[in-house]
C-alpha cells in the first residue's frame, strides 16, 4: 500500500474510532440517564465500547503508535468541535428529552456513516491486497 494511501486508511481509521469515544463519552454522563431508558443506554455503550476496541487495535496493525498519531491530528480536530457543539446544544436545551431523543438521531446517523466508511475501507484494502 503506498505511504498516502496508508495515512488516508489510518485517518479514517482513527476519526472512527474518536467518533465512537465521543459517542461513548456523551451517552456516559449522568445526563443521559435521566433521559434515555437505561437498558437500551447500556446496550449502546456495550456496542461502542466493543468497536472502539476494534478500531484501536485495527489502528495498531495498520501503523505503530507513533505514526497513528499523527494521522489522527487533523481529522479529528473537526470531530471534536463537533461533538463540543452537542454538548453546548445539549446545554442550551437545559438537557431536555426533546433535545436527547435529537442528539440520538444525529448519531445513529453518524455512526450509520461511519460505518458504511468502514465497510468501504476494508473492501479497498482487501482490493488493494489481492493478487
Amino acid at each position: 500500500m503506498a505511504e498516502g494511501d496508508q495515512l488516508q486508511e489510518v485517518q479514517t481509521i482513527s476519526v472512527l474510532h474518536e467518533m465512537l469515544q465521543q459517542s461513548f463519552n456523551l451517552f456516559h454522563t449522568e445526563c443521559s440517564f435521566a433521559a434515555l431508558d437505561t437498558t437500551l443506554l447500556e446496550q449502546l455503550r456495550t456496542g461502542l465500547h466493543e468497536q472502539m476496541e476494534d478500531f484501536h487495535a485495527c489502528l495498531g496493525q495498520v501503523m505503530g503508535e507513533e505514526a497513528s498519531a499523527l494521522g489522527r491530528m487533523g481529522p479529528t480536530l473537526a470531530l471534536n468541535r463537533y461533538f463540543h457543539g452537542i454538548h453546548v446544544y445539549l446545554k442550551e436545551e437545559e438537557y431536555s428529552d426533546c433535545a436527547w431523543d435529537i442528539i440520538r438521531v444525529e448519531i445513529i446517523r453518524a455512526l450509520s456513516s461511519s460505518s458504511s466508511l468502514y465497510k468501504r475501507l476494508k473492501k479497498m484494502d482487501g482490493d488493494l491486497n489481492s493478487p
